[in-house]
């Protein structure tokens, strides 16, 4: 069913906010943060967001990461992001169990090897991953024991192991793998489980895969691209999906999307900053 009839261009970073059981979701080509019945206008690309406290998320924008007030509109640039930089922009991101913050980002025109995975945790923005193209799915396994993350047009969905702090501690390894298939990984979300369910651009479904991998079931929308998942309500138990209209004129693209399930989600974490 859909949620919000808002038609974003590119919709994307669902966040359900445990403490306000409330939605918040962007249009990154719009430049706005959006919840439902209204929205904030930022002048650049603003595309995922963490929650600091019942008032205040961390927004992530092409240029910075930013602390902003729910009931005023006001942000404040807590750090810079790639702001010398003027082929990316931000894309996909999450908070970690450990209360950090990842954030990907890309080219403005999906420039191959672009863009680069960063987390910010305690006042420290470290890059991760590089040359990374179209970074999406970044997730965590609830023990917080695991970072999951792709280049999108890999096909492959990556696990890293974390240290007790939240960092990456080896090498990233193939988690799931998509490739020689028409699923092309966007955005993803862990469930308290630990299954992972991934929306999977043009392809109209997010599609859930057990800790092992092995695929358990699809959800179906109504929009062909859809972007990225997150479960919300009261139990958690509702699962969210953005949709993005660019480059199409169906009625119900880009549009964002809720079904209930009976599988329940874990809050989100919340950011330490």
């Amino acid at each position: 069913m859909i949620f919000d009839d808002t038609q974003c261009q590119l919709g994307e970073g669902p966040l359900w906010h445990p403490e306000r059981q409330q939605l918040f979701w962007f249009d990154i080509l719009g430049h706005r943060l959006h919840t439902k019945g209204r929205h904030w206008q930022f002048d650049t690309y603003v595309s995922a967001a963490g929650w600091v406290d019942r008032d205040t998320l961390l927004v992530a924008s092409a240029r910075a990461l930013h602390r902003f007030d729910i009931d005023t509109g006001a942000h404040t640039e807590i750090c810079p992001l790639e702001a010398d930089n003027p082929v990316t922009r931000s894309n996909d991101g999450r908070a970690d169990p450990q209360g950090g913050f990842w954030i990907g980002t890309m080219g403005i025109a999906a420039e191959d090897g672009a863009g680069a995975i960063y987390r910010y945790y305690k006042g420290e923005l470290r890059q991760l991953f590089a040359a990374v193209t179209i970074s999406n799915a970044i997730c965590f396994a609830p023990d917080g024991k695991a970072a999951y993350f792709t280049d999108t047009p890999t096909q492959q969905i990556m696990r890293v192991a974390l240290d007790a702090d939240g960092w990456p501690d080896g090498d990233p390894v193939l988690h799931i793998d998509l490739t020689g298939t028409d699923f092309r990984p966007d955005g993803a979300v862990v469930d308290a489980a630990g299954n992972l369910w991934n929306a999977q651009w043009g392809t109209s479904r997010v599609a859930g895969y057990r800790p092992d991998g092995r695929f358990i079931a699809a959800h179906s929308f109504a929009a062909k691209q859809t972007s990225c998942p997150a479960f919300g309500g009261p139990d958690l138990q509702t699962l969210y999906c953005t949709s993005a209209a660019v480059g199409l004129t169906g009625d119900d693209d880009g549009k964002t999307f809720s079904t209930p399930t009976t599988t329940a989600g874990q809050k989100e974490n919340r950011v330490i900053v």
